[in-house]
C-alpha cells in the first residue's frame, strides 16, 4: 500500500510540474520517472498500463514520443471516428464496437475494414513499434457469451490488420468481456462506450535501442 501512495503521489507532481509541457515532454518525465513496475500496479490489464511499463524516459524517451506524436497525428486525420490518445511514450486507440460491429457479432462492417486498411498504412510506416488489441463489452448477456465475444472482436481486429501486411510478431491480443468497464454500466450511453476495442502502440526494443543510441529519425 505504501509503494502504491508513493508511486500515485509521485505521478501527481509530475503532472503538476508538467502543466506547461507539451505532449512529447510530458510522456518523457512520467516515463522516466514511473517505469514499467509503477505501469503494472497502476494500470493493471490495461492498454494505459502496456505503454508506461514499456516506456524508457529520459532523452531516449523524448525521441520515442516525438516520433509517436507523428503518428498519432496521422492516425486522427486517417480515422477520425476513433478516439486517438498520446500516453507517456506510446498510443491509446479506442474503437467503439458500435462502428466496428453488428451487434453481437464479431463479423468487420465494411467501413471498418476501410478504416482498418488505412491504420494497416501507417503502422507499416512506423514498423519498430509493438501493438497490443483488447476487446471489451458491456455487462449485457452472461460472463461466458461477453468473454467470447471480446476475444473473437480483438482477434478480428488484429487479423485484419495482419491481412494488410503488419506483421504478426508485432502483436499481443487480450480480451477481458466486461470486466475492465471504462464506465459505470448504468445507462445505455455508458454501455455503448464500454463496447470497446482498444489497441496500445508502444516502441519495441529495436526503437528503444535507437533512441538510446540517438538514431532514431525525428523528421
Amino acid at each position: 500500500m505504501k509503494k502504491f501512495l508513493f508511486i500515485t503521489l509521485s505521478i501527481a507532481i509530475i503532472l503538476y510540474s508538467c502543466k506547461s509541457a507539451n505532449k512529447t515532454q510530458k510522456g518523457t518525465a512520467i516515463g522516466a520517472t514511473v517505469g514499467g513496475v509503477a505501469g503494472a500496479l497502476i494500470f493493471k490489464n490495461s492498454v494505459v498500463g502496456a505503454i508506461v511499463g514499456a516506456a524508457v524516459g529520459g532523452t531516449a524517451g523524448y525521441a520515442i514520443g516525438h516520433h509517436m506524436d507523428k503518428q498519432a497525428k496521422e492516425i486522427k486525420a486517417a480515422i477520425p471516428d476513433a478516439e486517438v490518445n498520446r500516453v507517456g511514450e506510446g498510443i491509446e486507440l479506442t474503437f467503439n464496437s458500435a462502428l466496428l460491429f453488428k451487434i453481437n457479432s464479431s463479423e468487420l462492417s465494411d467501413s471498418a475494414k476501410a478504416d482498418l486498411d488505412k491504420l494497416a498504412g501507417i503502422f507499416a510506416k512506423y514498423p519498430e513499434t509493438n501493438i497490443l488489441v483488447e476487446g471489451h463489452t458491456d455487462d449485457t448477456g452472461t460472463d461466458e457469451f461477453n468473454m467470447a465475444l471480446s476475444e473473437k472482436r480483438a482477434k478480428s481486429v488484429a487479423g485484419h490488420l495482419q491481412s494488410k501486411g503488419v506483421p504478426v510478431e508485432r502483436f499481443t491480443i487480450k480480451w477481458y468481456g466486461e470486466t475492465q468497464p471504462k464506465f459505470p454500466n448504468d445507462s445505455e450511453a455508458n454501455r455503448i462506450k464500454n463496447r470497446r476495442v482498444e489497441l496500445a502502440v508502444y516502441a519495441n526494443d529495436q526503437m528503444k535501442k535507437d533512441a538510446q543510441q540517438g538514431t532514431l529519425p525525428q523528421n
